[in-house]
This record gives structure tokens, C-alpha cells and sequence, in this order.
């Protein structure tokens, strides 16, 4: 028996096997508790290519995750942010330790910045202009976070 757990992803191989560390009834609440409001779920690499390497417009891109402060901060502070009268082009989300290839690929479109969830990074014209990462997430409200990305969004979204 061989068993391998890939911390960065959450996931155990077991036998060859992926198996991942979250069960889908878990994390389909926080999943809806953003596509419900409007973001668009990216669930492979084709999906997060398509968007993020888009040439023209703003995106806005949540990395979603089961933690406390993705519940309590992050997706409060997107949907939030997303109220204000200067919007994204697209809203998108990604969930780290479900959606393993599609949120390792959108972490590539997010270098330098390390693998964090949550985080909130905002796009234009396929250039990351804004980058909201975990250690910026715990601790704060969802309303001051919330302020952060209402200023990036009046910032490049006009």
C-alpha cells in the first residue's frame, strides 16, 4: 500500500488513487455560497486559461477555501466588494483542495506570489494588478477587506 499526501493540494493518493481530503458534500455550500452571487466556478486548466489569459478587461478571482477565514472573511468581503458601483468585468472562483489543476494553474497566473488560500487577486488585461493573500485575510474584517478591493476596483476598473 502506498499512501502519499500532497499538502499544497489537499489531496491522498492511495493506491494511485486521488482521493481528496474534503468530501464535495462539504464544500459545495461554500462553493454556492460564492456561485450563487454571481462568480463563475473554474474547475480546470482550460477554464482558468480561458479567462485569466484574456488580453482584455478586469477579473476578479477568488481562491476558495474551507478555512475559517475564507468563511468569515474572504467570501463576504468579495461578495462585498462586488456591491460597489465600479465592478469586474468577469467574476471568478477557484477551490483550493477540490479543484486541484484548475487552482494550480490559476496559482501560476499569481506568481510571484506563493500558494495561498484564501486569496483575492484582481486582473486587467491578463496582468495581476492587485493581490489580497491569507496573511492579509486573517485577522481582518471582511469590511476592511472589503475596502481593499473596492479601491483596487475603482483603481483599474474604470
Amino acid at each position: 500500500m502506498l499512501v502519499l499526501i500532497n499538502h499544497n493540494f489537499n489531496q491522498i493518493t492511495y493506491n494511485k488513487k486521488v482521493l481528496y481530503m474534503y468530501p464535495i458534500e462539504l464544500v459545495t455550500p461554500m462553493s454556492k455560497d460564492l456561485t450563487d452571487f454571481g462568480f463563475e466556478s473554474l474547475s480546470s486548466v482550460e477554464e482558468v486559461d480561458n479567462i485569466l489569459d484574456t488580453k482584455e478587461g478586469t477579473v476578479l478571482l477568488v481562491v476558495n477555501s474551507v478555512c475559517g477565514c475564507a468563511a468569515a472573511n474572504a467570501r463576504p468581503a468579495a461578495k462585498i466588494a462586488l456591491q460597489h458601483s465600479t465592478k469586474p468585468d468577469k467574476a471568478v472562483t477557484v477551490f483550493a483542495g477540490v479543484d486541484r489543476e484548475a487552482t494550480e494553474r490559476a496559482r501560476d497566473y499569481l506568481l510571484p506570489y506563493p500558494p495561498s488560500s484564501p486569496a483575492i487577486a484582481l486582473f486587467k488585461n491578463g496582468n495581476l494588478v492587485h493581490m489580497i493573500e491569507r496573511h492579509h485575510i486573517e485577522g481582518r474584517s471582511a469590511q476592511m477587506i472589503a475596502q481593499n478591493l473596492v479601491q483596487a476596483l475603482d483603481d483599474h476598473c474604470n
